[in-house]
């Protein structure tokens, strides 16, 4: 068995393969940019978002782990071109104190569109108020609640606005 970091390190090296080119995690980002044509509305993103889960679903269906989906999904994101980050760390501002206390969005995409991942029996107000925590520490103005744990995709989808768009 390798060690993490080997493992690691081969299955970017796997995922990050695009238009027959292997991209490092050095040139991923330049690459994602590079393959963009004009920057997308957060609600172009949102359909965008939707389609790739849609497809993710379709391929897994549900009862598999949240990280499954959540690797699935940006996968297929990151295949469009878009420029998507994964399990971004999101610190704490209280009096001044910038607190690391462990939050972390599951996907960004574009630095706009907040995406968090679920596989659950049911989405609830907590989940609905840890997105829109999200939205207000990231900055961003949509959101996009998905649970994958259920047999009709578009019924656990939800949209959630910070502000106005």
């Amino acid at each position: 068995m390798l060690p993490c970091c080997a493992r690691s390190l081969r299955f970017n090296e796997t995922v990050n393969k695009h238009k027959g080119r292997i991209f490092t995690t050095m040139d991923t980002n330049e690459a994602q940019s590079s393959l963009r044509s004009h920057p997308m509305h957060e609600n172009e993103l949102a359909r965008f978002v939707f389609e790739a889960g849609l497809k993710v679903h379709k391929t897994l269906e549900p009862g598999l782990l949240e990280s499954a989906y959540e690797q699935c999904l940006h996968y297929e994101l990151f295949k469009s071109g878009l420029y998507v980050e994964r399990q971004v760390a999101l610190p704490l501002i209280y009096e001044e104190v910038k607190l690391e206390a462990g939050y972390r969005i599951d996907l960004k995409i574009e630095g706009k569109l907040v995406v968090e991942v679920k596989s659950v029996d049911g989405l609830n107000d907590l989940h609905m108020a840890q997105i829109l925590t999200y939205l207000k520490v990231s900055n961003c103005k949509l959101g996009l609640l998905i649970n994958f744990n259920t047999l009709l995709f578009k019924d656990r989808v939800r949209r959630v606005i910070n502000g106005t768009l």
